[in-house]
C-alpha cells in the first residue's frame, strides 16, 4: 500500500499542540466547567452512544488542534480505505503477515452494497450457516445419542479467542436463553477445565473449539482434555465437539466435528469477537436475532467512524483525546472504568485488544519510532473501584486518565428505592460526582485532603445495555485503537510481540517431556535455553 500520509510529528497541528500543551486547560478554575455553555457543548453523539469531555483538558484551540493532525494524518481516510480491502497488516520492506484488515466486514451484513462485498459475502455465508446450526438445535433435530436438547456449551479459546466472546457473554448474560448455559476454558492450567468439567452434565454439553490456525498450543491442549472427559463418559466426541477455525485448518475436519465454521486470515484474533469466533457462542446462547442486534450496533459505529468531523465522530474523538493525554500531556497509562457489573470483563479485553495492537515500537517503514505509542490500560467495575484504587486516581502523583462507561437504565428491572433513589440512581451519581471530582478537586488547608484535581476524564453514555449497545462498544474501542495506530504509523494488526515466548515455552516443554516437574531438571532447562537465546 502506497503512503499517501504525513509523518505525525511532521505536521505543523503537531508543532501547535505541542506548544498548546504547555498551558493546558485548567480544569480548577472558577466556573472552569460551566464557562460557554462548555457542559453542553462538549457532547459528541450518536444513534446509541453520547461522549461528554468537558473534563477533558482541552479548549477549542486543542480541538481544532487534534482535527488538524486527524485530517493532515488522513485517519479517517486510512480506516475507510482498511474497510475497503486495503493490504494495512504489513511493515514495509520486512517480512510481514501481509494481509487485509476486514473485521468490520464481519458486521457489514445489512446492506446491498457491502463497502467490501468479497468479505461481507463470507460473514454472511458463515452467519446463514449459523441460523441454520440454531434452528436444527432448537426443533430437535442437533441431539445428543438420547434425543436430549444440548443445553450447555463449553468454549474453548485462548486470547482474541476468548477475551472477547467471554467479555460480551458477561455483559449479555441477561439476556441468555433459559436453561442455556456456557462455560469457558482458556487457561492451560488443568484446574481451569477440571473445575468447569465438574459443573455440566456432558452427554447435554456441546463443546466449542475455536483456533484460527487450529494449531494453539492452550487450546489444543484443552480440546483434548474435554475430549478425554467425553471418551470416559461414553460419549462420540464428533457428536459433541464444534470447530470454529480457518478454512482448512487442521481442525478444520468434518469427521472430527460435529459442525465447522469459518473464520479468515483477515480478521485478527482480537478483533474477532463478530466473527464466528463470538457468534457460535453467542447464538448458542442468546439466540439469533439478538447476535443479529449485536451485529448491527457495530456496523452503525463502522459506518460512523469514517465520519471526518471530529466532534461527530466518537472512536475518532477518543483515540485523539488519547494522544492529547499520552503524548502531549505525559500520562503512561489509561483506566477504563464501566460503571455496569456486566461489563466487569470488558476491561480485560480491552487490555488485549490495545495493548497488543498499539504495543509496537516499530513503524510501518521498518524503523524505530521516535515517540510513546500505545498506552499501558486497566480497569475494574465501579463503584467497586472507588473503595480499591481511586485513592491513587484523586490524591497520586500518577496522573491517570479515565474513560467512564455509563448507562441510564439497568438491564435487570429488579432494583430497589432507598430514601427515595434506585440503586441505578445511586451507580449514576457516584460516576457523575467521579468524574466532576477528579476534574475540579477541591483546596483545603490539610493537605491530606487536599485534591489538586485536573485529572482529565470523560464519560460514555448510553440508556441501557443491550446486544445492540455492546456491539457498538466493541466496535467504538477498536476504531479507537485502530485510528491511534494510524497516527503512530505502526501496524495495529499483528502481534510478533507473543511469538518469542510460544517458541521457547515448546523449548522448555522438549525438556521436560517424560520426566517429573522436579526444581533441578527446571533450573537445567532454564540455563540451557538462556544461553541459546
Amino acid at each position: 500500500m502506497e503512503r499517501t500520509w504525513k509523518d505525525w510529528q511532521d505536521t505543523g497541528a503537531y508543532r501547535r499542540l505541542q506548544e498548546l500543551a504547555k498551558r493546558p486547560y485548567d480544569l480548577t478554575a472558577p466556573d472552569a466547567l460551566s464557562k460557554g455553555g462548555r457542559l453542553a457543548e462538549y457532547i459528541c453523539r450518536t444513534d446509541i452512544f453520547s461522549l461528554h469531555y468537558a473534563t477533558q483538558r482541552v479548549d477549542d484551540q486543542v480541538l481544532d488542534g487534534l482535527q488538524e493532525l486527524a485530517d493532515e494524518c488522513g485517519l479517517v481516510r486510512q480506516f475507510a480505505e482498511m474497510r475497503r480491502g486495503a493490504v494495512m497488516n504489513r511493515i514495509a520492506g520486512l517480512e510481514s503477515e501481509n494481509r487485509q484488515v476486514l473485521h468490520t466486514a464481519c458486521r457489514d451484513i445489512f446492506s446491498d452494497e457491502p463497502v467490501e462485498p468479497v468479505a461481507s459475502g463470507q460473514a454472511k455465508r458463515e452467519i446463514e450457516k449459523l441460523e441454520t446450526f440454531l434452528q436444527e438445535l432448537e426443533k430437535g433435530k442437533l441431539c445428543n445419542e438420547q434425543g436430549e436438547a444440548f443445553t450447555t456449551m463449553i468454549h474453548i479459546g485462548i486470547g482474541g479467542s476468548d477475551l472477547g466472546p467471554r467479555s460480551i457473554f458477561e455483559a449479555l448474560a441477561s439476556f441468555g436463553q433459559q436453561e442455556r448455559e456456557v462455560y469457558f476454558v482458556s487457561n492451560v492450567d488443568p484446574d481451569a477445565a477440571a473445575a468447569v468439567l465438574g459443573q455440566v452434565d456432558l452427554r447435554r454439553t456441546l463443546v466449542n473449539v475455536v483456533s484460527k490456525s487450529g494449531a494453539t498450543l492452550e487450546t489444543l491442549a484443552n480440546e483434548r482434555f474435554i475430549r478425554r472427559a467425553l471418551i470416559e463418559a461414553d460419549l462420540d466426541p464428533s457428536r459433541h465437539c464444534l470447530a470454529v477455525t480457518g478454512e482448512g485448518s487442521p481442525m478444520d475436519n468434518p469427521g472430527k466435528y460435529l459442525r465447522s465454521f469459518h473464520m479468515y486470515d483477515y480478521v485478527g484474533g482480537r478483533y474477532s469477537a463478530t466473527s464466528m469466533v463470538g457468534g457460535v457462542m453467542l447464538g448458542f446462547y442468546l439466540g439469533f436475532e439478538p447476535v443479529m442486534d449485536f451485529l448491527r450496533g457495530a456496523s452503525l459505529i463502522d459506518s460512523g467512524a469514517e465520519n471526518p468531523l471530529l466532534r461527530e465522530n466518537i472512536p475518532l474523538l477518543l483515540a485523539m483525546l488519547g494522544v492529547w493525554n499520552h503524548n502531549f500531556l505525559g500520562s503512561a497509562t489509561l483506566a477504563v472504568l464501566p460503571y455496569s457489573q456486566a461489563l466487569h470483563r470488558f476491561p480485560a479485553h480491552l487490555q488485549q485488544c490495545d495493548m497488543e495492537s498499539n504495543g509496537k515500537s516499530v513503524t510501518r517503514a521498518g524503523r524505530a519510532v521516535s515517540t510513546k505509542t500505545g498506552p499501558v490500560l486497566w480497569g475494574e467495575p465501579g463503584t467497586n473501584g472507588q473503595h480499591a484504587f481511586y485513592q491513587l486516581l484523586h490524591q497520586g502523583t500518577e496522573i491517570v486518565p479515565i474513560e467512564f462507561i455509563g448507562f441510564r437504565r439497568s438491564q435487570y428491572t429488579l432494583d430497589i428505592e432507598i430514601e427515595g433513589t434506585s440503586s441505578q440512581q445511586k451507580l449514576l451519581a457516584n460516576l457523575l460526582a467521579q468524574s466532576v471530582a477528579l476534574a475540579i478537586g477541591q483546596k483545603n488547608d490539610n493537605p491530606n485532603r487536599d485534591f489538586p484535581g485536573n485529572r482529565p476524564n470523560s464519560i460514555l453514555l448510553a440508556d441501557r445495555l443491550t446486544p445492540a449497545t455492546m456491539g457498538a462498544l466493541l466496535a467504538l474501542y477498536e476504531a479507537k485503537i485502530v485510528f491511534q495506530g494510524f497516527l503512530w504509523d505502526i501496524n495495529s494488526f499483528d502481534q510478533e510481540g507473543v511469538q518469542l515466548g510460544k517458541a521457547l515455552a515448546g523449548r522448555f516443554l522438549r525438556h521436560m517431556k517424560g520426566k517429573k516437574e522436579q526444581a533441578d531438571t527446571l533450573e537445567t532447562s532454564i540455563l540451557q535455553e538462556a544461553r541459546l537465546l
